[in-house]
């Protein structure tokens, strides 16, 4: 090699490599296939870690939902954010990290609806719920159906990007944040135990459309004011 020449190395790829080997004739199957699964495994790993960033960045930016729908139970009402108004805000944040949402529905049975957040690189993640068709109020067959995949894909859109959303203002917007998670249900839950007081009681009081969806951030308020209502002690 002369003197003060340069020298690049090239480094191939997996496929490369294998295009290589079948020029020079000299494959060895046994060698070629863990080859193909160590590049396959990286690759999901990569896609893998490239998810979790991308979430986790995603979650660390408040996102502003307008209301557009009321809600009434009892004498009690109050405004939330129904599915295209949480689609319409999301979608654009998600699209800035390299993901997207998409939905399956079939029945059996019940109607069953999984919802997908994919990354770019090819990782997804998915939830599945399942419930019976909404027969209330004068809906005809196809309505009934409808009104419960719209419900199935705003709980399960919510539910897998850990987000609920939270009425935090009056001015038309509600702001989307994390819910309790599995211990802290518990705990509300024998504290509400120890009251006699009902989960359905509860979530009207919190004005919450499900107790799985209750906002993290609330958890404090919860405790102390459940702590601190009237009903016999266990």
């Amino acid at each position: 090699m002369e003197k003060g020449k340069e020298v690049s190395v090239v480094v191939k790829s997996p496929s490369e490599l294998i295009e290589l080997a079948i020029d020079k004739g000299n494959i060895d199957l046994d060698k070629l296939y863990k080859v193909l699964e160590f590049s396959r495994e990286v690759e999901k790993d990569a896609a893998r870690r490239a998810y979790n960033n991308s979430m986790a960045d995603f979650k660390s930016k408040p996102i502003k939902i307008e209301k557009g729908k009321t809600v009434k139970f009892n004498q009690t009402k109050w405004n939330y954010a129904p599915l295209n108004k949480i689609v319409e805000a999301i979608t654009p944040e998600l699209s800035k990290y390299g993901l997207s949402v998409s939905w399956r529905t079939k029945q059996n049975g019940k109607i069953i609806v999984a919802c997908r957040v994919s990354h770019v690189l090819g990782h997804y993640e998915e939830i599945e719920l399942g419930a019976d068709a909404d027969t209330s109020g004068s809906k005809n067959s196809i309505q009934a159906i409808g009104s419960t995949i719209s419900y199935l894909q705003r709980y399960t859109l919510l539910s897998i990007l850990g987000l609920a959303t939270e009425d935090m203002d009056d001015d038309g917007q509600s702001t989307v944040t994390e819910y309790i998670d599995d211990k802290q249900k518990s705990t509300i839950v024998d504290l509400l135990s120890s009251k006699n007081i009902g989960i359905p009681k509860f979530c009207e009081k919190f004005k919450v459309e499900s107790f799985d969806l209750f906002p993290k951030n609330k958890y404090e308020q919860a405790i102390t004011i459940i702590k601190a209502a009237k009903g016999k002690e266990k």
